[in-house]
């Protein structure tokens, strides 16, 4: 071979591998719409810490491996700085539930962990075997009076592995120590999709595993499954058990430092009159025995909407009045994926009365909707993805609202006064805090 053939061979296998490489990423990109992009494995994912009843003494976490692994356990113990204590830690057997759903099958594992001690950092990790997670960090809740802070989060629904990642982060490098995250429904587009929880799990990441979750379900988590909840809900949040018989774990609250939460299935509501009743007769007790100084609700369907033809009558004819009466503080809610918050403009439990409660709703995704400019709102948002900073200490509440490119949106405090309706003190955004 002459050296003039030599550079003709080199081109001819370069062109020769171009060709070969292209039919391999055809045949790759052929078999995208049929490969599983989150196939369960043996090692632990979609690993999430849940809001039990009492934080304080008290966490609840779930997992998924593929279905060939049969057990589980968690381990858990004080955070210590030094690796070789780690093999002291407490090991407690996990619940284990075979799981299929079309062609998806796995296996869910949850363990409750009780008897901790409060305002404690401990660090647990799951798994058996071969096969365990990283060691994670989480602390455990304060007694009542304690500064509290956490994240609530308008629906996410869409983008969940795009442009709802940068969310969820940006409030979690604002806030890491909060002591809850509040989703306030349609977390998921499609309840039943499997590649949406993956994304959902891929894109808050270990923030699922070290910040306890409280999740509201909104109407897409039903969206396609009639009047089921969605296969993965139960499964993959191990939730208080504390809620109307049928609804539980959609329906449930949590005290926290002081705060009671309660979550509200509202898309129940707006199907179901039985439904509708006994939530209200369970609302109406948990507001009239409630010990905690402040009240939180999150739920789905907002009260005030964002435009006349989204208004939610039952929910607002059917609850508002037991938030007058008692004196809930701040609702936090979504679907409307837009920004509205609303108290100056709102009437309490008389006309001549002004409402206490604040009402938020807030979206975190990227599927959004204009604002119509409606007579309750004191500040909206439109093509706006938001999270929700909110700190409580002694008489007052701290809000503040950022965008997606970190810039404050809107800001209040909530201040209680006794024997008046709780005080309203607007803050103007100031795009540096």
């Amino acid at each position: 071979m002459t050296k003039m053939d030599q550079p003709k061979k080199r081109l001819h296998l370069r062109t020769a591998l171009v060709v070969l490489l292209t039919i391999v990423c055809s045949g790759l990109q052929a078999q995208t719409t049929t490969i599983n992009p989150f196939p369960p494995t043996p090692n632990p994912d979609r690993i999430v810490l849940n809001v039990t009843q009492d934080p304080s003494t008290s966490i609840a976490v779930n997992w998924r491996t593929c279905d060939t692994v049969r057990e589980g356990f968690l381990e858990i113990m004080p955070v210590t700085a030094d690796p070789r204590i780690a093999g002291k830690a407490t090991r407690k057997q996990a619940k284990n539930e075979l799981f299929k759903l079309g062609d998806i099958a796995a296996t869910y594992h949850s363990v409750v962990v009780p008897g901790l001690r409060s305002k404690t950092l401990y660090m647990y990790r799951v798994g058996q075997g071969a096969y365990w997670s990283e060691w994670f960090h989480t602390r455990t809740a304060g007694k009542p009076g304690d500064k509290l802070s956490f994240i609530y989060l308008g629906d996410a629904q869409t983008g969940l592995k795009t442009l709802w990642p940068r969310v969820i982060r940006a409030a979690y490098a604002k806030m890491p120590d909060a002591g809850l995250i509040l989703y306030a429904g349609d977390i998921v587009n499609r309840g039943n999709n499997d590649n949406e929880w993956g994304e959902l799990f891929y894109g808050g990441s270990f923030i699922h595993s070290t910040i306890p979750g409280m999740h509201s379900p909104g109407n897409h988590e039903y969206a396609r499954t009639g009047d089921t909840l969605s296969a993965f809900w139960r499964p993959q949040f191990t939730l208080p058990e504390n809620g109307p018989e049928g609804l539980k774990e959609t329906c449930y609250f949590t005290d926290v430092q002081g705060m009671r939460f309660i979550s509200i299935n509202s898309y129940r509501v707006e199907e179901s009159d039985e439904d509708l009743q006994k939530q209200k007769a369970w609302v109406d007790s948990l507001l009239r025995h409630n010990p905690n100084q402040w009240t939180a609700v999150v739920f789905h369907h907002p009260f005030y909407s964002i435009r006349p033809t989204r208004d939610n009558v039952r929910m607002r004819n059917t609850f508002k009045p037991l938030f007058d009466r008692y004196k809930v503080d701040i609702v936090l809610q979504g679907h409307d994926h837009a920004y509205g918050r609303g108290m100056q403009k709102i009437e309490g439990a008389t006309k001549d009365e002004r409402s206490g409660t604040v009402y938020i709703l807030s979206v975190s995704g990227p599927k959004m909707s204009s604002v119509y400019e409606g007579n309750w709102m004191d500040v909206s948002a439109s093509y706006t993805q938001l999270f929700q900073l909110i700190t409580v200490e002694g008489n007052t509440l701290r809000y503040k609202s950022y965008t997606a490119a970190g810039e404050l949106h809107d800001a209040f405090d909530l201040i209680k006064q006794k024997g008046k309706p709780n005080k309203l003190v607007e803050h103007k955004p100031d795009k540096k805090q």
